[in-house]
């Protein structure tokens, strides 16, 4: 039994958005104690497409909060998901298309420098020029590359793959609704061995069947569950805009879109709610759900169990098919 859940994909909560500007150290004490409340024992702050500017500064801050001890040993790292992704309709999501770069290792340098070494795993779309030289640079120096928010064929995904890409963001999101039956990115990130799969399992974002199939395809070795939280998450339902212009709204279901394009904005979910409605399919057995949740996040970025059994919070446990908190 773990001590909870691990998320690597999470933009937020309550409001707090960590690629707003004007974060601060408080605001990211409070979004970690209240996933730590909810049954997530550690995460990764994620930072979407967005202002360099922003970045130099909210870096600075999740780099200042990881050496907090109070809520340090619950961060794992910064997940940057862009800027170097697809700028094109339907991949690049609700990511602001203006802050979309072209793959650069200087660049990427930079923003490491200001994180302090802390940009732990990179989303990447792998059909961009230069990705190939920017994938092998990172993963040597420790970085675990994620493939997503493209459009990427057959032959780009295998050349990200040699490069050193070994995760796959959010697949069965991040691309066009209507795409070819055949060549599309769904079935080659499902079909290929090397690399893991992460999967928004809140109900929202992918049906039953497609999951079922991922679990087929990918084993439980190869799938991460994870809530790709929006700022908007525990919110109620109503309209609000993130990622400081895009429009979105909250139906009284907890999805959440965006108005002019349709596009999912992250979900409503933290890790709990993600992993009891995955329990709930009854597709995956309860040593297989904690593998999931929080075994093979661990491993992909190379820590031990026993890190977070010490940790204090509430305990996660599973009765009667379903997660529950408790203070034991």
């Amino acid at each position: 039994m773990a001590k909870g859940f691990v998320d690597i994909q999470n933009n937020g909560w309550m409001g707090i958005d960590f690629t707003e500007p004007g974060l601060t150290l408080d605001q990211v004490r409070k979004i970690t104690l209240d996933l730590r409340a909810r049954g997530t024992v550690a995460y990764c702050p994620t930072l979407i497409t967005g202002n360099p500017e922003v970045y130099q500064k909210n870096f600075a801050v999740i780099a200042k909060a990881m050496k907090d001890p109070e809520i340090g040993p619950h961060i794992l790292g910064i997940h940057l998901e862009g800027p170097f992704i697809s700028p094109e309709f339907g991949a690049v999501g609700a990511h602001p298309k203006e802050y979309v770069l072209a793959p650069d290792i200087a660049t990427f340098d930079r923003f490491q420098e200001w994180a302090e070494g802390n940009i732990r795993i990179l989303t990447v779309a792998p059909e961009r020029p230069g990705c190939d030289a920017l994938i092998s640079h990172v993963t040597k120096r420790g970085v675990t590359v994620s493939i997503g928010h493209h459009l990427a064929t057959d032959a780009d995904l295998t050349r990200a793959v040699e490069a050193g890409a070994r995760l796959c963001t959010h697949v069965g999101n991040g691309i066009p609704n209507q795409i070819h039956r055949h060549e599309n990115p769904l079935w080659w990130q499902l079909a290929d061995d090397r690399v893991t799969g992460m999967f928004i399992t809140d109900g929202h974002h992918l049906p039953a069947d497609l999951i079922k199939v991922a679990l087929r395809s990918k084993t439980p070795n190869r799938f991460i569950v994870t809530s790709d939280a929006s700022p908007l998450a525990g919110m109620p339902p109503g309209k609000y805009t993130i990622f400081g212009t895009l429009p979105v709204a909250i139906s009284e279901t907890g999805l959440i879109y965006s108005e002019k394009s349709q596009s999912l904005a992250g979900s409503h979910a933290v890790m709990m709610e993600c992993m009891n409605h995955l329990a709930s399919l009854g597709y995956l057995s309860e040593t297989e759900l904690w593998q999931v949740g929080f075994e093979n996040q661990i491993r992909l970025l190379g820590l031990k169990a026993e890190k977070f059994a010490a940790l204090p919070g509430p305990s996660v446990h599973y009765r009667n098919q379903r997660f529950e908190l408790s203070s034991k």
